[in-house]
């Protein structure tokens, strides 16, 4: 099966979260590296950098591209805790999340189409619940790699979304720049550029001995990426505390039995993820946010690990039932968390399984394979 890759790129994240902060400062060239001129660029809002103000840029380099510009000191917790979120966020999606850097993060959901759609519909649901919780935008790419997806990531900014598939990789490649693949600096370059190579598609030209011989193992990497070739696996470095669904509605609603099927339909996909990766999770909560933004989370913790959509469906529709709804809703959704690997959850039961779930779990097997034959729509549990 071809990979699915997506890479996560928050868009001018440290500009970004200042403007948010100072909304006075939305539409002007904003800066953020220190306020004297000691320090350098960390990150420069999109108008900014129409001055050409970038990363890495000495603050006195800056002041002189864009004299008028808003210089800010670094205010990293501020930050930290804003990338907090938007990791949690993706972690919703998948376990396997691979952090890059404080704005930026790889996600492996391939196979994950038949619970959760098509890799575009992901990509956008993750844009919108990144943009619903913290008022920030994402740029996005989509590719059977990491590399392309990166590249991908980076070519419609600001809040873009790029897709690359395999059979579109050759014509691709031979339109970018050298200088936007990444590792490659100015010196690389201008080393290629010596041998006639302008676009990563003609780095084909350069055998692999003559990569290797001027570049070392990087050339050996070239040679690689000049085919859109890339192995590297996302590498997940935080464990994952969480598995949930969620849901912006269409319109504000108050309407009991549309946001119970709501639930059903999060709770089937959730555990679904949780059956996918081996994982019972304890813990179930439903997150309700209502008309007025106002945000409220129930939870409640049940004797036993479970990965039993009926189980979480019940469980969530409970804490429905018990939270008054004094405004309509706008956006449902349900989680499951204290997670276990199924194989530690059968190490500490101590009762053996009883027949009704025993059948919940061959009900549950069977639909999963359905689904994994024919996709997830041709089959949907009824109702409670």
């Amino acid at each position: 099966m071809d990979r699915i890759i997506l890479h996560i790129d928050m868009d001018a994240f440290f500009a970004a979260i200042e403007v948010l902060d100072r909304p006075e400062l939305q539409g002007k060239p904003v800066i953020v590296g220190g306020t004297t001129n000691r320090g350098v660029v960390s990150t420069a809002s999109y108008e900014a950098r129409s001055f050409g103000v970038h990363s890495a840029m000495p603050i006195f380099q800056a002041r002189e591209k864009c004299p008028h510009g808003v210089f800010l000191p670094v205010n990293m917790k501020r930050y930290k805790d804003m990338s907090g979120i938007v990791m949690k966020i993706l972690e919703d999606f998948t376990p396997l999340v691979e952090t890059v850097s404080i704005d930026e993060a790889y996600l492996d959901i391939t196979g994950m189409e038949d619970l959760m759609g098509t890799p575009e519909q992901i990509a956008r649901r993750i844009k919108e619940r990144i943009y619903d919780e913290t008022r920030l935008t994402c740029s996005i790419g989509i590719a059977p790699n990491k590399f392309l997806a990166k590249v991908a990531s980076d070519m419609h900014k600001p809040d873009g979304l790029t897709i690359i598939t395999a059979d579109e990789a050759d014509t691709f490649l031979a339109a970018l720049p050298v200088e936007r693949i990444p590792g490659v600096g100015k010196s690389t370059v201008e080393t290629l550029k010596r041998y006639g190579i302008k676009s990563a598609g003609e780095i084909k030209t350069l055998s692999k001995d003559r990569l290797l011989r001027r570049f070392g193992k990087f050339g050996l990497r070239l040679h690689e990426l000049a085919r859109g070739a890339d192995s590297s696996p996302v590498v997940p470095l935080r464990e994952i505390k969480s598995i949930s669904a969620e849901e912006t509605l269409s319109y504000d609603t108050g309407n009991l039995s549309l946001l119970s099927n709501k639930i059903q339909d999060q709770a089937d996909m959730v555990a679904g993820r949780l059956r996918n990766h081996g994982l019972k999770g304890k813990t179930i909560s439903i997150k309700i946010k209502f008309s007025d933004f106002t945000a409220v989370t129930k939870a409640q913790t049940i004797a036993s690990a479970t990965d039993s959509s009926r189980m979480i469906f019940y469980n969530a529709l409970q804490l429905l039932a018990d939270q008054p709804l004094k405004k309509k809703v706008r956006l449902i959704g349900v989680e499951v968390s204290n997670l276990l690997k199924e194989s530690e959850d059968a190490q500490m039961s101590l009762f053996p399984i009883g027949p009704d779930e025993e059948r919940e779990r061959k009900l549950d097997k069977a639909i999963d394979e359905i689904r994994e034959k024919f996709g997830r729509k041709v089959i949907k549990r009824g109702g409670a």
